[in-house]
């Protein structure tokens, strides 16, 4: 597991995350989010619910800069995403660890190096980074496969790849949607333990997902997500 992460930072960021009365539409369609506020402190496990089409994809990407709020602010690491330039909105980036639903491997690219690009992208040094690579891609179950292209991976290990690699930076917030998927077999089931159990590191979790029974086991929050508003409940451990 990687080393406890830091959460010092200045009083700004109190939050990793705030969103305050949040409004958004795509073009002239009547708002899919009309008034979303909650926060996210560091070391928090957070969980997004709702219906399909209730809009929790459009506001994980509210949440990393992808998209701009339409009305109210969106506050990244104590900085009001609207207001970013692209320089401090690609810093902040950095800090984030990601899972998209759909994996989004590069397929010509090997396990290994599809979780070392962030550091990469970062000017991270090879020899500074290999051994934690291959530690989570170990814990992944994918020790024998981390050299095998991600177009010869099956969907289980497409999954596990993504989660490594958004894990690898040692973020200080992840957002993942719909993360669970394909995550059946025993090594699956590991890497589950281990988005839920990340926060203890001192990373803000937020998790769009519909899996009931891992919410429920979990003890972290859910924030559900109902005709473009929040309501938050405490789930029981």
């Amino acid at each position: 597991m990687p080393e406890r992460i830091s959460c010092v930072g200045s009083s700004l960021e109190q939050s990793a995350l705030r969103l305050q009365n949040v409004g958004f539409g795509y073009g002239g369609s009547a708002d899919l989010l009309r008034d979303v506020s909650f926060s996210l402190a560091p070391g928090t496990l957070n969980f997004i619910t709702g219906l399909a089409g209730a809009g929790k994809s459009t506001l994980l990407r509210i949440c990393d800069g992808r998209d701009r709020p339409s009305r109210g602010q969106a506050y990244l690491f104590g900085t009001d995403t609207k207001m970013a330039k692209a320089g401090e909105l690609a810093a902040m980036r950095r800090r984030l660890g990601l899972v998209f639903q759909n994996a989004r491997l590069l397929d010509h690219m090997t396990a290994f190096d599809n979780v070392a690009l962030p550091l990469r992208l970062a000017r991270r040094r090879r020899v500074d980074y290999v051994k934690d690579v291959q530690e989570l891609l170990t814990w992944a179950g994918l020790e024998e496969r981390q050299q095998q292209t991600a177009a010869s991976l099956s969907a289980s290990e497409r999954q596990r790849v993504a989660i490594a690699r958004a894990l690898v930076g040692k973020p200080d917030l992840l957002l993942a949607d719909e993360p669970f998927t394909n995550l059946e077999d025993d090594a699956g089931q590991r890497m589950i333990r281990i988005l839920l159990n990340i926060h203890r590191f001192g990373t803000a979790v937020l998790i769009a997902t519909g899996n009931r029974t891992l919410i429920a086991g979990s003890g972290g929050r859910e924030l559900r997500l109902s005709a473009g508003c929040i309501g938050a409940s405490d789930i029981a451990a």
